[in-house]
C-alpha cells in the first residue's frame, strides 16, 4: 500500500482524487489536506511514500512547501498539479523541487501510474548511508543530492559546482593548487586557458549561492590557487 499525503485546496477535485486513489487495486492510504504549511506539518507523523500537490494555495504555495520539504528530504517524490500551465511557472515547480508538473485535471487512474512509476524508483535505490553535509557558516551542503541550502533558500548546483565546493570543503583554509582542481574535473585535456576560465566562472556562481553570509568567502591567488574560509 502506497501512503499518499495529498495537498488540494479544490474540495470537488479534492474528493474526485482522494476516494478515486483509495479504490485503485493495489491500494492508497491517502491522508488529504489543503494548504502547504498544513502539509509540513503532517509530514511529521504521517511519513508519506509520495507527495501530490496543488500549486496555488492559501497559507503556503506549493512551491514555497516543495522548497521547505527539500531542505530536510532530497528524496521523497513530489508530483504537481496544477492549472498553471506556462513555461516559467512549469520551470519554477521543477526549481523549486518537484519531480514532475502535470496540468490539471488528472483523472486517478493515470496519476497513479505515475505514482507507481515515481515510488518504484525510489524504494529501488540503494539506502544511503554515512553521507557527508557540510555546514559552510550558515549554508547546509549536501553534495551527493547537489544541493546547497540556506533557511529556505534551495540552491541546486551543477554536478561540477558541487565537486569543486565539496573538494573546497575537504581542505577548508588550504590553498588547493590550480592544476588540482583542473586535473580532477576537466582532466587537462582541453585547452587549459580555456579550462581555467571555466574554473573561475564556477567560482564566481559559487560565490553568489554564498553570498547570504558574509562570513564566507572563496579566495583565489593569481595562477596559484583557491582556497575556502569561514
Amino acid at each position: 500500500m502506497i501512503k499518499l499525503l495529498y495537498v488540494e485546496d479544490d474540495t470537488s477535485l479534492g474528493y474526485l482524487i482522494k476516494s478515486g486513489l483509495e479504490e485503485l487495486i493495489g491500494g492508497y492510504e491517502v491522508r488529504w489536506i489543503t494548504n502547504g504549511k498544513e502539509c509540513l506539518k503532517t509530514m511529521e507523523t504521517f511519513e508519506p511514500d509520495v507527495i501530490v500537490s496543488d500549486v496555488e494555495m492559501a497559507f503556503m504555495d506549493g512551491n514555497e512547501m516543495a522548497r521547505q520539504i527539500r531542505l530536510k528530504d532530497t528524496q521523497i517524490p513530489i508530483i504537481f498539479l496544477s492549472a498553471k500551465e506556462k513555461v516559467s511557472d512549469v520551470a519554477r515547480g521543477y526549481d523549486s523541487g518537484a519531480n514532475l508538473y502535470f496540468k490539471k485535471p488528472l483523472l486517478p487512474d493515470e496519476l497513479d501510474v505515475h505514482i507507481r512509476a515515481m515510488v518504484k524508483h525510489v524504494r529501488s535505490q540503494p539506502k544511503k548511508s554515512g553521507e557527508v553535509v557540510y555546514e559552510i557558516g550558515k549554508y547546509t551542503f549536501a553534495p551527493q543530492q547537489f544541493m546547497l541550502s540556506c533557511d529556505s533558500v534551495l540552491h541546486r548546483l551543477t554536478s561540477l559546482e558541487s565537486g569543486i565546493l565539496t573538494m573546497l570543503c575537504e581542505n577548508k583554509g588550504k590553498l588547493i593548487c590550480r592544476d588540482d582542481i583542473l586535473k580532477r574535473f576537466w582532466n587537462m585535456s582541453y585547452d587549459r586557458l580555456s579550462n581555467s576560465r571555466s574554473l573561475d566562472v564556477h567560482l564566481t556562481k559559487l560565490r553568489h549561492y554564498l553570498s547570504s553570509d558574509k562570513s564566507i568567502s572563496i579566495n583565489t591567488v593569481k595562477k596559484l590557487g583557491v582556497w575556502v574560509e569561514w
